[in-house]
């Protein structure tokens, strides 16, 4: 044998088995299929959802986002008071899911947050590049998840993905799954680095089949964010693995929602592609800092600032 013959086959059989593991969920559409399809959905049943239930719905799958390279304690413990206040305040209405936050500020909320039925979502992982060592990675995720953390979101190794290096990027996943053990993880595509239907499908079944409880669209760092597009592409791809697997993985559209409607959109493709069970906090969430200040206006009939 040659040498590095023996490290050829072990590549040539790693490349195999995701491969294998990809033929079983081939793309369905080409992206302007997509496109066609997606604007069908909108101009057909958006409409019929633009309701006070639907937008009570979601608002409490709003996780509630601070990620800016401004945030500190002050302005942390300021949005989980608020949330506190929304319960005290409005208590007939159901709360945001969570507060999202940067790893460092998850004691903070814990320390504030009042209301047992909100979670703590910290991003971890070198958000939001995912470049660096998966020690590293590893460590954030423990750490945050020792300070309170109640959920993680992680981003997909995005370069090592786009080199083909599929077997990287699934260890990599499943290592910091096995760190969350029975807390939610929910696994960033960066949809809009990905590009077309065939890579976000594709990574959407590599981060199910890796132990994504929640595949999410993007990280709202990057020039495109959450499309209907790519949402529809994971909708997709989450409803091939429920049928092949039984496993209901959930669904997360965050980055670049400013209105009302936008939201209304990503609800109906998940209430259209995945069906009534998918609409619920526990497996459809929707990341942003913007929009729950705009679903309460709408909820409540009045111009609301709380957040």
């Amino acid at each position: 044998m040659y040498p590095h013959e023996h490290e050829h086959e072990h590549f040539d059989a790693t490349i195999n088995k995701y491969a294998q593991a990809l033929e079983k969920y081939p793309a369905p559409f080409t992206d302007a299929e997509v496109d066609k399809a997606v604007a069908q959905l909108v101009d057909q049943h958006v409409a019929e959802n633009d309701n006070k239930k639907v937008k009570q719905l979601l608002l409490h799958c709003v996780d509630l986002t601070t990620l800016t390279v401004t945030d500190n304690d002050e302005r942390v413990m300021h949005l989980a008071k608020q949330v506190n206040l929304l319960d005290e305040k409005h208590p007939e209405l159901e709360n945001v899911a969570s507060i999202c936050v940067y790893p460092c500020f998850a004691e903070i909320v814990r320390a504030t947050l009042e209301v047992e039925a909100v979670g703590i979502t910290c991003v971890s992982g070198a958000f939001p590049s995912s470049q660096t060592f998966s020690e590293v990675k590893i460590a954030e995720t423990a750490l945050a998840l020792r300070d309170g953390a109640t959920e993680i979101d992680i981003v997909l190794p995005v370069g090592k993905f786009l080199a083909g290096d599929y077997e990287a990027v699934c260890d990599e996943i499943g290592e910091l799954k096995a760190v969350c053990a029975d807390k939610t993880m929910k696994v960033i595509l960066e949809t809009g680095a990905l590009k077309t239907a065939d890579l976000i499908h594709k990574a959407s079944i590599l981060s199910m089949l890796s132990g994504a409880d929640f595949i999410k669209t993007s990280t709202g760092k990057i020039d495109i964010s959450a499309t209907p597009q790519a949402a529809y592409v994971m909708c997709h791809a989450i409803k091939e693995y429920y049928k092949e697997t039984g496993v209901k993985v959930g669904f997360k559209a965050a980055g670049g929602m400013k209105t009302v409607r936008d939201a209304l959109v990503y609800y109906t493709i998940v209430k259209e592609v995945l069906g009534e069970e998918w609409l619920n906090n526990k497996l459809f969430r929707l990341g942003t800092s913007r929009l729950a200040n705009l679903l309460l206006s709408d909820i409540l009939e009045e111009e609301v600032k709380l957040f």
